[in-house]
């Protein structure tokens, strides 16, 4: 059964991990919606639809013709994120009255990898890094993205709503966007006397679009090219999470801080934050991308 992180947080009984896990979902809004299912080995493959089989009508004693759908086989590969926390023991014995110096650095750590997931999640390409996943530029296709204008464009509700019925199944879960997007979208929505926010279910005021949540990532460059228009786009996703069925992450074992313990080069002692992870996306129009946005 797929969990996300903030249900794993809440059943792990190790006081560190329960910290480096809520420190992960600090630093990034995805991680707090994806779930994420444990697998064995180091990748998955798994059956995606490409065309839907065909149904007809009959008159009595016609020829059924057959029409099977059409699939693919896609494979998310495990990949190995993390980082070392180093705390020299003279710093941790004789600097620690006030902050715990281990504690610290354990923290800044997760907050590292959490940074380093999204930045992955968005922009990952294994055509440039074999070491990282494949985010959601390669992962959403050509047929779920929508382009602003040939050069880009200003953000306008009718290309959001556009891009918004690419996707099938239901509204999405939530719009992740740049911070410079949501303002054009705040404003938009003002001018419009749309603008509403919200309680989401972690407690925080977000706005709302079409009753749909919107979030900021700041790992969403505003520096996108798009045709003749220069480096100064951005993109809009749209994004349903699901296991098995819409956006999910896998993993093999979760998030683990090891103890490394003392070093033998330098008097210090060594924590690891480690995560073999990755994320696939199992149906191609459970997501939508609207590229092309200008800062106008």
């Amino acid at each position: 059964m797929a969990l996300t992180l903030i249900q794993a947080a809440q059943q792990t009984t190790d006081l560190l991990l329960r910290g480096v896990i809520e420190t992960v979902l600090d630093e990034s809004p995805v991680l707090r919606f994806l779930p994420f299912e444990n697998v064995q080995g180091n990748s998955l493959k798994y059956t995606q639809e490409v065309t839907p089989g065909t149904a007809q009508f009959y008159a009595i004693g016609d020829t059924w013709v057959e029409g099977t759908a059409t699939t693919q086989q896609k494979t998310a590969n495990l990949v190995i994120l993390g980082g070392d926390a180093d705390v020299d023991n003279f710093i941790q014995r004789g600097m620690s009255d006030q902050n715990d110096q281990r504690a610290t650095q354990i923290r800044l750590k997760a907050k590292a990898v959490a940074r380093q997931f999204e930045t992955a999640f968005i922009t990952g390409d294994t055509s440039s890094d074999p070491n990282a996943f494949d985010g959601l530029r390669r992962l959403i296709p050509s047929s779920q993205t929508l382009d602003a204008a040939t050069n880009g464009a200003a953000l306008t509700l009718a290309l959001l709503d556009q891009m918004l019925d690419l996707v099938r199944g239901g509204k999405p879960d939530i719009l992740l966007m740049s911070r410079r997007s949501r303002r054009k979208l705040k404003a938009l929505l003002q001018a419009s006397s749309h603008y509403v926010e919200t309680g989401d279910q972690f407690g925080r005021q977000v706005m709302m679009y079409d009753g749909i949540p919107v979030y900021v990532s700041d790992y969403i460059p505003d520096t996108e090219t798009m045709g003749s228009g220069g480096a100064v786009h951005s993109s809009i996703y749209a994004l349903t999470f699901g296991w098995g069925d819409a956006l999910g992450g896998l993993q093999n074992g979760g998030i683990e801080a090891v103890d490394v313990g003392q070093l033998e080069t330098k008097d210090a002692t060594r924590t690891r934050i480690r995560w073999y992870c990755s994320v696939a996306l199992f149906r191609d129009n459970a997501c939508a991308r609207l590229r092309g946005i200008n800062g106008s």
